[in-house]
Order: structure tokens, then sequence, then C-alpha cells
């Protein structure tokens, strides 16, 4: 854990915690990876994911089209082998979908605070809510990997600095707002899904920080609350 570079008001105890951008795309380009002959595991449910025919046998077309995906969200090895991380986050992305506007339905994020934040670690989704409305989203964020678990429960945005740099990983960390000693919202240039997730931070797409940035302020109420996957 690394100190936080103060800018104008002291802020206490604040500690950066992001995943380093190394981790963003790592993987060699689709044109420079052998792709893989063999069907793995989850091929039927990749290939019907993925709009491709469901036969349950690895084809070019089909090891083509995974290991684009792959690439896309930053999943390694990509040589197209439609294994558990790959359909990890398929299925991620089709529970994500399922919800729809409704993030709140099982009522588990407090709908008696005002406008609250809300993060769902098992669907990897937050949203905006005031009461029972929601005001922005869901959307869908990386928070903590496994032993850099995103914290659960209820807290409040406490300090916020729009510039930020982490000085552990020493990353920009745009539009940040902690909420919980150094685990905060903030911005990354990394797909949401990418494997294995952030060090306890709750990353977001540059759009949805923007949002957030703009809809929250110091003091407002953050719910953290289910178990990522993985974890």
């Amino acid at each position: 854990m690394g100190d936080i570079r103060r800018r104008g008001v002291v802020a206490l105890g604040v500690i950066a915690l992001v995943a380093p951008l190394t981790l963003a795309f790592t993987a060699a380009p689709a044109q420079a990876a052998s792709c893989t002959t063999q069907a793995g595991p989850y091929q039927k449910q990749v290939e019907k994911f993925l709009g491709r025919p469901v036969d349950g046998k690895q084809s070019s077309a089909d090891c083509k089209a995974i290991q684009a995906f792959q690439n896309k969200h930053g999943i390694t090895p990509a040589i197209g082998y439609a294994g558990p991380v790959t359909w990890g986050v398929m299925d991620l992305m089709n529970k994500q979908k399922a919800v729809g506007s409704n993030p709140n339905k099982d009522g588990k994020c407090p709908v008696n605070k005002g406008r609250i934040a809300c993060v769902n670690l098992s669907l990897q989704l937050s949203w905006i809510q005031d009461g029972n409305k929601l005001v922005y989203g869901p959307v869908p964020v990386r928070t903590g990997r496994d032993g850099y678990e995103t914290r659960t429960g209820l807290k409040k945005i406490y300090w916020r600095d729009i510039d930020h740099v982490s000085d552990i990983y020493d990353v920009p960390m745009p539009y940040s707002q902690f909420f919980d000693g150094g685990q905060a919202f903030h911005s990354v240039n990394l797909s949401m899904w990418n494997p294995p997730g952030s060090h306890g931070c709750v990353n977001m797409t540059t759009r949805d920080a923007k949002k957030y940035w703009s809809l929250l302020k110091t003091g407002d109420d953050v719910f953290v609350y289910g178990r990522k996957p993985g974890t």
C-alpha cells in the first residue's frame, strides 16, 4: 500500500489501490497467436454466445471469433480456447444483461438513504439510486480480485480527486471518489471484463466515472454487497 498525493486539502489515511495498467491487453495480437484446434469444455456455450453454429466442435472460424473476444477483453492466453475463464466472462455478461433496468430488484441496496451508489459484486454492476428511483445505470464495473476484494458494507464518499495518481503503481486514477480507505470509484483504460480484477477499487469506464463524478458528492452513501466470482 502507498501514500496518496495530496492536492489542496489534506486527506487522512487514503491509500491508492488500483490494478496496474500493465494488466491491460497483455495478450499478443490475434494475428501473432496460435489458434488452437482443440474444443474447450464450454465450446457449445461459447459458440451460442458468439452466434456461431452450436455443434461443440472447434472450427477455424470458431477459434478466430473466440480469440477476438479474448483479445478485446484481455483474456490470456488468447488462443481461441473455450475454457472456464472465457466462458466465465460471457456468463457474467449474460447475467448483467438479464438485470435490465431494475438492478435493485432484490432490494439489497438501501432505499432509505436518499442518493446512494450501489455496487453488486456478484454481478459486477453498479448504479446510483435515490430511494426507489434509479438515477443512473446499471453499469458494468471491475472490482477487487482474489486477495484484494472490494470491501462490503455501507460507506460514505469522504474524499474526491479528479486527477488522482496512485503512488504505489504510478498510474492515473481519474475521477477518484474514495469511500473506504484506499478503495474508490475511478476510471481505467481497460475492459470492464478484464480478469482477474482490480486491487480493491471499483474500476469504471471513463464515461461512467465522469457521470458518477457529476452525480455524487462528498458525504454520499455507498453500499457494496455480494461476492465477486472467483474470490
